[in-house]
């Protein structure tokens, strides 16, 4: 626009954004829920018994994870009524071991789950640095 500096604040951005018709859209996705009142009975019955003995910071919870570092975001903006369509999705991917105690207060690695002893995509890569752990790819 010929403009050199030109800085804009949020509600300009919105506004915009509202002149033009751009919305925030998703590209694909999967619709999942839990039925109301269901989370409510099982903290309110089951968990007092299952917690009971136990301090907060001896409960963990942990999950395994694909991390997907190569796939692009399924979010972008478009105009209303704009189909949003993208390519072929990258399926290069790690898996990832995440836990945590229930307080936040254990400073565990992650540990890191390989289909190969040697995942291509860590090829010359001995060490990870996450949040200033280093984690062994190796597993032996």
């Amino acid at each position: 626009m010929g403009k050199e500096n030109c800085k804009c604040s949020s509600s300009w951005v919105q506004r915009f954004r509202a002149r033009h018709n751009i919305v925030a859209g998703k590209v694909c996705g999967e619709a999942a829920g839990v039925p109301e009142g269901v989370t409510e009975e099982w903290l309110s019955h089951k968990w007092p018994t299952l917690c009971e003995g136990y301090k907060p910071e001896e409960i963990f919870n942990a999950d395994e994870t694909g991390l997907f570092f190569n796939l692009t975001p399924d979010k972008t903006l478009k105009f209303k009524g704009e189909q949003c369509k993208g390519g072929k999705l990258s399926k290069t991917r790690i898996t990832v071991l995440v836990a945590a105690n229930m307080t936040g207060s254990c400073k565990k690695k992650l540990l890191v789950i390989g289909k190969a002893k040697n995942p291509r995509c860590f090829k010359n890569i001995h060490w990870l640095n996450i949040h200033n752990m280093k984690t062994t790819l190796d597993p032996g």
